[in-house]
């Protein structure tokens, strides 16, 4: 059966690799990116590779949570229906430490993002038969400071990334939990693997990108991961596993929910 398949930062890395694996199946695609030349260049190439007319695009700076909005909105005036959203967007190093509001760039791109984007596009999940949110997390993760988090305390890049990492992988149980109708995956892809930001964080990689590519479209589509709701893939060990021990604790998690619920609003 053909999905309707909605991949955020995927004109490069494994979003795109993804998006044409996909695109390949026959499934109907939806890049996004920063850069309205590159979303377009992006799905001339997927069409131009897959024989796949079904690409479409948006464009949206995911720092920007009114832009976040403004997609979500976009995505709902396009299509009915959406069966699977993969938030692949993310990002370590940036030019600029802080977002528009204050927050830093991290959590902006890879926690509040996927959740204020996540959340708008509900509706639309919903009235898929079998709706699956597959969210980026790492093997960098760290406990959550929640001055951190609100902005009011500024640490590494490196600190702030897995913090950021970790708060997606709890916010991603305890959507899997109210959300009982949709399967929520989160997943880490691998580590180091060969793509433009990790290549500009650590000026190595361990593993190529279609790793990652791989494991993100069979938790997309394949049968066997239809029952995996509030898990965590570990790409490392090529199987699930287990999370940073604080995405199990139900007390931090509501803590994260709340503060985020309370900034956000």
């Amino acid at each position: 059966m053909k999905k309707t398949i909605f991949i955020t930062g995927s004109t490069d890395g494994i979003g795109k690799l993804t998006a044409i694996k996909l695109a390949g199946e026959g499934h109907s695609v939806y890049v996004h990116g920063r850069n309205g030349d590159k979303v377009a260049a992006t799905i001339v190439e997927i069409k131009e590779l897959t024989k796949n007319d079904n690409i479409n695009g948006f464009v949206a700076d995911l720092s920007n949570f009114e832009a976040v909005k403004e997609l979500a909105n976009q995505l709902k005036n396009e299509i009915s229906s959406l069966d699977v959203l993969i938030n692949n967007a993310g990002v370590y190093n940036s030019t600029i430490s802080q977002n528009n509001t204050g927050f830093d760039m991290r959590f902006a791109v890879n926690y509040f993002a996927p959740y204020i984007l996540t959340n708008a596009l509900l509706p639309l999940l919903k009235n898929s038969e079998s709706a699956r949110i597959i969210n980026l997390s790492s093997a960098a993760q760290a406990p959550v400071n929640l001055n951190t988090l609100i902005g009011q305390q500024n640490e590494s890049e490196g600190a702030t990334y897995a913090q950021s990492k970790l708060a997606l992988t709890m916010w991603s149980f305890y959507l899997a939990k109210t959300e009982p109708k949709i399967n929520v995956i989160a997943v880490n892809p691998g580590s180091l693997l060969n793509t433009k930001m990790v290549q500009k964080a650590f000026g190595k990689s361990w593993d190529s990108a279609d790793k990652g590519a791989n494991i993100l479209s069979d938790l997309a589509i394949l049968e066997s991961y239809k029952n995996a709701s509030g898990t965590y893939f570990d790409n490392d060990q090529g199987s699930f596993g287990s999370a940073h021990s604080d995405a199990y604790n139900e007390t931090k998690i509501q803590q994260l929910i709340e503060v985020t619920e309370e900034v956000l609003n």
